[in-house]
């Protein structure tokens, strides 16, 4: 029987396309960079949410989420998660569907914030290994 937190993730990776994340790391090594390199080769577009880059991955960067001029459907965060409420407040106000914490990143009063305003959320989890998990389930 799936989880109600594995139906979220499923729903996640079966509805949206667009995905910003915000901490994207030009450093190929980064977990941030492999993880969206991943994402795109599934076929997500992947927004670079960085205010130190131009470019990454071959998309154009963002120093915000309010600074994209289009719709993106999943946040994923890569930054701590002291960081992550105001990274969630900004996906409130973007329009975004989604946001997905990372492994390791824990905030509940974000989470909650997020679900309040009618957003799915995902929290210490990797889309690298759950998108992965799911291909091959």
């Amino acid at each position: 029987m799936e989880t109600s937190e594995e139906k979220t993730i499923r729903q996640i990776l079966e509805e949206y396309r667009t995905i910003a994340v915000v901490g994207l790391s030009k450093n190929p090594e980064k977990d941030s960079h492999r993880v969206a390199r991943y994402l795109q080769s599934a076929g997500y577009r992947v927004i670079p949410v960085n205010p130190t880059a131009e470019e990454i991955l071959g998309e154009k960067a963002y120093p915000r989420l309010s600074d994209i001029p289009f719709k993106v459907e999943v946040v994923d965060i890569f930054r701590p998660s002291a960081e992550a409420g105001a990274v969630v407040e900004e996906a409130i106000s973007v329009g975004a569907k989604a946001v997905w914490m990372q492994l390791g990143i824990v905030n509940e009063e974000a989470a909650k914030k997020a679900r309040n305003a009618g957003l799915d959320v995902v929290m210490d989890r990797c889309m690298m290994i759950e998108h992965r998990r799911l291909k091959s389930g």
